[in-house]
């Protein structure tokens, strides 16, 4: 008798944002499994340091299976050519306009790339028959919600912020493709993701900036915030096991006298992706004071407008359905970060 003949799989992941924080952590993942052909798609945009987005690249770009088209998702007619030509079995979707404030000052650049944008991922993605598409919401379409930890069966209608407004159109403009196409679709509310080679932006790089080079750290709402820091390697671990266990289903017990929102009659469902264990953002503070041995000069100031008190994460949803349970605590995290900012970040912010 014959040998049999096996043939491997190799799915085709797009990941929009891929020079982005998260786009590259799980980018760099997928690629170290030999299952995954990525193309990896940027539009290099100057909102923080474009030299933190190159250097991501560089570190990506060797690997052979790797694929970087610089493409912008709001351009339509070169997005489509490129899902034409790649032909993905699955879609990773974080390309978006980030940040609560700045969409404070720039409201119609959330519209251009969270909505316009993620219409056109929706439709590519229709066209081309894709197994699975898996995008980015965020813990902030929670907004004036009280009631912690935050659930994906909680209505979410009351936002605070533009960003947060578009992230929740994100989600219904997704299952409305899953309802009338069968496009499954997978959002996951991520809540304040951090780690080396994070955001600029994003509170840790700020805070360890300002206190390593003995500037006033501005700290609002008197320091009365508690935040859900995820690290990133739990996030990847979480996206990792959404991509690879198949793609979202319909449910057949959903209620429509009762709708669940994180579930549906379609192939469709949400997911918190978070630790699970919200920290005082005085004791992160507190922390990072210590991994760097120096104190912070604290400039506490008023609340800002968009902002919520406190973020609380709900994850066992996605720990029922895919045992995702977070393994790096914050002091871990931080330290981890606090390493690579030193060894890494600093002299490439110093360099022409």
């Amino acid at each position: 008798m014959g040998a049999e003949c096996y043939i491997q799989k190799v799915e085709r992941l797009l990941i929009t944002g891929v020079a982005g924080f998260i786009g590259f952590s799980a980018a760099k993942r997928f690629l170290a499994d030999s299952d995954w052909e990525i193309l990896g798609i940027d539009n290099l945009n100057p909102y923080y340091d474009p030299r933190l987005k190159a250097k991501r690249l560089e570190i990506l770009s060797p690997f052979p299976k790797f694929k970087f088209e610089k493409l912008d998702i709001v351009e339509r007619h070169g997005l489509f050519e490129a899902l034409k030509t790649f032909r993905p079995t699955r879609v990773l979707h974080l390309a978006a306009q980030a940040g609560v404030r700045y969409s404070l000052e720039n409201p119609y650049a959330y519209s251009s790339s969270n909505l316009d944008g993620f219409l056109n991922i929706l439709e590519g993605c229709r066209n081309l028959s894709v197994e699975h598409l898996v995008f980015a919401s965020s813990s902030s379409v929670y907004g004036a919600n009280t009631k912690m930890p935050f659930s994906e069966k909680d209505p979410v209608s009351h936002p605070l912020s533009l960003y947060a407004a578009t992230k929740l159109a994100n989600e219904a403009m997704a299952h409305s493709y899953a309802s009338l196409y069968g496009l499954p679709c997978t959002g996951l509310r991520f809540f304040t993701v951090y780690g080396p080679w994070g955001r600029p932006d994003m509170a840790l790089f700020k805070f360890t900036r300002a206190i390593i080079e003995g500037e006033n750290l501005d700290v609002y709402n008197e320091g009365n915030h508690r935040r859900d820091f995820t690290y990133v390697d739990d996030i990847v671990e979480g996206l990792v096991r959404i991509l690879k266990n198949g793609p979202a289903v319909a449910d057949a017990s959903w209620n429509s006298q009762a709708p669940d929102p994180s579930t549906s009659f379609a192939p469709y469902r949400l997911y918190n992706i978070g630790r699970g264990q919200p920290e005082d953002l005085m004791e992160f503070i507190r922390i990072i004071e210590k991994t760097l041995g120096k104190k912070a000069k604290i400039n506490f100031l008023p609340k800002q407008p968009g902002d919520v008190v406190e973020t609380s994460a709900d994850v066992s949803s996605l720990e029922r359905d895919f045992g995702y349970r977070p393994q790096v605590s914050v002091r871990d995290g931080v330290s981890r970060f606090v390493e690579w900012y030193t060894e890494i970040y600093l002299p490439l912010s110093k360099a022409s």
